[in-house]
C-alpha cells in the first residue's frame, strides 16, 4: 500500500508538471523569442553606440567601455522582460534585491578602485594628458605610456617604469610640459659686485642669442634678484623649442657654455664664496692681538 501511495503522488506531481508546462508553453515560446531577438538588438545597440561614440571621443579604451556598459543595460532589460513573461516576478523583485545589497556592500569593499575606475574615466574624458606627453605628476617626471582605467604609467627620464594609481593623478596638480610645444629654462648666475651691471646684461643676452633650439617666438628675458653673499644674482630665462628632455638639456648646457666663454673674454667674474671673519667685533680682540703659536709656543 505505501508503494502504490508513493506511486501514485510520483505520478501526481509529473502530471502536474506536465500540465503546468503545457500551460507555460505559450509563454516559454515567447520568452524564447525575446530573448533571442532581445540580444540581437542589444548587439547592434552596442554597435550603433560604439560609432556615435568615436565621433566624441578618439580614446579605444572610453568607447569599448561605454558600449559595453550600455551592451550590459540591454542585457539586463531583456533578462527582465523574459522573467516576467515567464511569471517570475518574484524572481525578478529577489534578483534586484540581491543586487542593491551586493552592488553596496562591492561599493564599500572596493571603493579605492572605483575612486581609481572613476577618476580614469574622467581623464580618457577631459585628457589632462595623453600618451606621449612630458609630465610632472606626483614628483615623478617623464614621458606618459599608458593610461588605463584604473592608474597611468610614466617612464621617468631615469628609466624607471611608474604606475600612478589615477585617483593620485586626478587629484594632483598636473604639469604638462607638452600642452605648449615648447618648454622654459631658468638660470641663475652670480657675478662680482665690481661688474658694471649693463654691460653683464648685454653680453649675456648676446651670448644665448643663436643657440640652435631655442624657440624663435620666445625672446630671453634677463632679471637682477639680489644682492647675495659674495655676488649680485641674475636670472636668465630662454625657451627651448621643443619639450623634449634631451633637447632641452643639450640647450641648458651649451647656454652654461656660452656663458662662461662670453665671461671669460670679456673678463667678468663669477666670484667664489667669500668669507669673512671679523675679530674686531665689541667684547673680543683684533687680528693684531691675537698671539701666533709654532709649535705649541708663542712667537
Amino acid at each position: 500500500m505505501d508503494l502504490s501511495k508513493a506511486f501514485d503522488l510520483i505520478q501526481d506531481k509529473l502530471y502536474n508538471w506536465g500540465v503546468g508546462l503545457v500551460r507555460m508553453m505559450p509563454n516559454l515560446i515567447l520568452a524564447a523569442l525575446v530573448l533571442v531577438l532581445g540580444l540581437y538588438i542589444a548587439k547592434l545597440i552596442r554597435n550603433f553606440s560604439r560609432r556615435i561614440i568615436r565621433r566624441f571621443s578618439h580614446g579605444a579604451v572610453i568607447t569599448d567601455l561605454l558600449s559595453s556598459f550600455i551592451y550590459i543595460i540591454c542585457i539586463g532589460i531583456v533578462l527582465f522582460a523574459v522573467l516576467s513573461i515567464m511569471q517570475l516576478d518574484k524572481a525578478v523583485t529577489s534578483i534586484l534585491a540581491g543586487a542593491g545589497i551586493a552592488g553596496l556592500a562591492l561599493a564599500f569593499a572596493f571603493q579605492d578602485i572605483a575612486a581609481n575606475f572613476m577618476s580614469g574615466f574622467l581623464i580618457l574624458i577631459r585628457k589632462p594628458l595623453r600618451v606621449g606627453d612630458i609630465v610632472s605628476v606626483k614628483d615623478y617626471m617623464g614621458r606618459v605610456v599608458a593610461v588605463n582605467l584604473r592608474d597611468t604609467v610614466i617612464q621617468t627620464f631615469q628609466g624607471q617604469m611608474v604606475i600612478i594609481p589615477n585617483k593620485e593623478v586626478f587629484q594632483n596638480p598636473i604639469e604638462n610640459f607638452s600642452l605648449l610645444g615648447k618648454r622654459r629654462m631658468d638660470l641663475t648666475v652670480g657675478v662680482s659686485y665690481g661688474e658694471d651691471l649693463e654691460k653683464v646684461k648685454n653680453i649675456t643676452i648676446e651670448a644665448v642669442k643663436d643657440i640652435p633650439g631655442l624657440s624663435p617666438v620666445d625672446a630671453t628675458t634677463f632679471f637682477f634678484e639680489e644682492f647675495s653673499d659674495s655676488s649680485i644674482n641674475f636670472q636668465i630665462r630662454i625657451w627651448a623649442a621643443t619639450p623634449d628632455q634631451p633637447d632641452y638639456l643639450r640647450v641648458r648646457s651649451e647656454a652654461i657654455m656660452r656663458i662662461k666663454k662670453a665671461y671669460d673674454e670679456n673678463d667678468i667674474t663669477i666670484p667664489f664664496p667669500i668669507r669673512t671673519l671679523d675679530f674686531g667685533i665689541k667684547g673680543g680682540k683684533t687680528l693684531a692681538e691675537m698671539p701666533l703659536y709654532l709649535n705649541n709656543e708663542i712667537l
